[in-house]
C-alpha cells in the first residue's frame, strides 16, 4: 500500500515539473507564419490616460495587451500585460524604486526595460506552490513613444492575422465551410 502511494506521489510529481526544453526550429502551425512581420508604431493609451509615476495602466495595441507603465521619475515603459506563470495581469502590478514592476499576486519582479525575472521567482505563498511547476520566463517589451494624443508602442501588426491564419483551416467553422471563408 505505501508503495503504491508512494509510486503516484511520484507519478504526479513528475506530470508538473518542466521538461528539459528543446532549442531550434519548431515545426508548430503557430510558428508557419503567413504574412511577414511587420514593425509598426500604434496607438495604445491616449496620453491623458497616462498613469501617474510608480503606476502602471492597460492597453491595446495590434491585438495585444499591453501593460503601460511609468517609473518614479517619469520613464515610459510597454510590457506585456500577462504575468507568467498564470497570465494574470501585469497592470495591476506596483512600479518599483528599482526599474521593476512586481506581479500582484505572485510577486515576481519584472525589469521594465527587458522584461526579464529579477530576483526570486514568484516568492509570495501560492506562488510557491504555483511557480514551483514553472520555468522562471519574462514578458515581453516593446519600444514607447509619446504623440500629440497617444502613448504609441510598437508591434508587430501581422501577429494576430499569423495567429488565427491556419485556425479555421480544414474544420468546419460556424458557417459550416471548411476554409473558414464567410458566405
Amino acid at each position: 500500500m505505501k508503495l503504491s502511494i508512494l509510486a503516484s506521489l511520484v507519478a504526479s510529481t513528475a506530470a508538473f515539473t518542466a521538461a528539459p526544453q528543446k532549442s531550434g526550429v519548431s515545426s508548430t502551425a503557430l510558428d508557419m507564419a503567413k504574412f511577414k512581420p511587420k514593425l509598426q508604431y500604434v496607438p495604445c493609451i491616449d496620453i491623458a490616460d497616462l498613469p501617474d509615476p510608480g503606476s502602471a495602466t492597460s492597453g491595446v495595441a495590434g491585438g495585444l495587451a499591453i501593460c503601460i507603465a511609468v517609473d518614479p521619475s517619469g520613464a515610459v515603459y510597454a510590457l506585456g500585460d500577462k504575468c507568467p506563470p498564470v497570465n494574470q495581469p501585469l497592470s495591476f502590478g506596483k512600479v518599483g524604486n528599482d526599474g521593476t514592476i512586481q506581479d500582484p499576486v505572485l510577486g515576481t519582479k519584472f525589469s521594465l526595460k527587458t522584461g526579464d525575472v529579477v530576483g526570486a521567482w514568484c516568492p509570495s505563498g501560492i506562488g510557491k506552490l504555483i511557480g514551483g511547476a514553472f520555468s522562471p520566463i519574462g514578458v515581453p517589451t516593446y519600444p514607447v513613444r509619446k504623440s500629440k494624443n497617444y502613448i504609441e508602442v510598437q508591434v508587430d501588426v501581422n501577429a494576430k492575422a499569423n495567429f488565427e491564419a491556419n485556425y479555421w483551416s480544414g474544420i468546419l467553422d460556424a458557417q459550416g465551410k471548411a476554409d473558414g471563408k464567410y458566405y
